[in-house]
């Protein structure tokens, strides 16, 4: 796991708000934004989404053969039209500059494998005596992007453009590499040989896999040995439907987290999104108040990285100081054995422990429909032999008496803090 993730990443990713179309003057707004606001609670880290090397990208989808900016090697250059700090060959170099100023982490994604249009280009490979089109393998192609071919690692020089390309991102100045189409299917090969050609950069960059559709726990121990976070799940949007479902992914995937790196439960859809987006049209998100402090409490207890996907800038205040509560970041933070302890119906129970104390948590969460009254049986909320303890309410930051029935809004949650008299 690289020092920089010792605790699971925070921050913004333009995804969920500018899908492919993304540009350096939104980047920067919502650089200057973190760092004012939320740099204090530990989000640190912003991150450029898919398509940024290419001129024709849209809202609503990807573009076939698009005629994506490429140095003589066949590596991914910024569009300088929308990044025009990156003209002339400097890549992303001036923006990392500029997001470094502001003590903030500079991230980028991009897809598995080596671009088509590299390879229709033949282009030379230093050092070897092989072209692009020797190391591309046309027949491997993703599901849902047409932008890359997958790399024939078998073939030595594959592993040598691999290095470059790595290399360059290094020399930018990038601090977190989000790698797509490298978990549905699990592609051993080229995760592998991404964390050779990181390890051999020489800079400590973050490595983050997606999608993780299906992902297994067959492959904990391989991923964590590779990454430093993995997405166990499709892409997590503001319908109630994508976010009860991680529940049990979650649950799932708690007991290996934070030994070697971190399970990613997805993107924080909140505030505004789809401003030019791939799934809807410009909105403030559909998840009610409960819902969304439902998927905050859970992916914090849960340890999940958190990567806010909406315009921050844009996004109304409220919506900050959640992303901003103390508790709540105490909680992610500062916890360990976080897990699922109780599930009954609509009924989910998860407890934590703090690190930084001797208190506990106790997350109670209602999946249905209405509001409803929860007794929760006390060895439910914390062990047997604990001792006398006072309980708080995190979100609300009021006394409460957890022998008293909760009352929890459908698909909300009441977050409890213990702390030993």
């Amino acid at each position: 796991m690289s020092a920089s993730a010792s605790r699971p990443p925070m921050g913004w990713n333009s995804w969920d708000c500018y899908g492919t179309t993304v540009t350096e003057e939104e980047v920067l707004a919502n650089a200057r934004f973190l760092a004012e606001h939320l740099l204090p609670a530990g989000w640190d880290t912003v991150v450029v989404d898919i398509a940024w090397y290419d001129p024709t990208a849209r809202a609503h989808g990807y573009n076939a053969d698009a005629p994506i900016v490429l140095d003589a090697l066949g590596r991914q250059l910024p569009d300088p039209v929308r990044f025009p700090s990156g003209a002339d060959g400097a890549g992303f170099g001036p923006l990392a500059d500029a997001v470094h100023a502001l003590g903030l982490r500079f991230g980028i994604h991009v897809m598995r494998g080596i671009p088509r249009r590299a390879a229709a280009q033949a282009l030379p490979i230093p050092g070897t005596d092989a072209t692009t089109a020797d190391i591309a393998d046309p027949a491997d192609v993703c599901s849902w992007n047409p932008d890359d071919f997958g790399l024939r690692l078998e073939h030595p020089a594959a592993q040598v453009w691999l290095d470059a390309q790595v290399a360059q991102f290094a020399a930018w100045g990038v601090d977190y590499l989000k790698v797509d189409d490298m978990l549905a299917p699990y592609d051993v090969a080229h995760i592998e040989a991404l964390r050779r050609a990181i390890d051999a950069s020489g800079r400590e960059i973050v490595l983050s896999l997606s999608p993780g559709t299906a992902l297994p726990l067959t492959v904990a121990e391989h991923v964590a040995a590779n990454a430093d976070l993995w997405r166990i799940s499709d892409d997590v949007w503001d319908r109630w439907e994508d976010v009860a479902p991680q529940f049990d992914r979650l649950a799932a995937w708690a007991p290996v987290q934070g030994r070697g790196g971190w399970a990613d439960a997805d993107m924080l859809p909140l505030g505004r999104i789809g401003i030019r987006a791939e799934r809807g049209d410009d909105r403030l998100t559909r998840l009610t108040q409960a819902e969304q402090r439902t998927l905050l409490t859970l992916w914090c207890i849960g340890r999940s990285p958190l990567m806010m996907g909406g315009d921050l800038p844009t996004s109304p205040a409220e919506t900050i100081r959640m992303l901003a509560h103390p508790g709540l970041m105490r909680l992610h933070r500062a916890s360990r054995n976080g897990r699922q302890v109780l599930r009954e119906g609509d009924l989910v129970v998860w407890t934590a422990e703090a690190t930084d104390g001797d208190a506990t948590y106790a997350a109670v969460f209602h999946l249905g429909d209405e509001e409803t009254r929860i007794r929760v049986p006390a060895v439910a909320l914390r062990a047997p032999h604990a001792g006398p303890a006072t309980a708080v309410d995190v979100w609300d930051c009021w006394d409460v008496d957890p022998a008293d029935p909760l009352v929890v809004p459908p698909h909300g949650c009441r977050l409890l803090r213990f702390d030993p008299t």
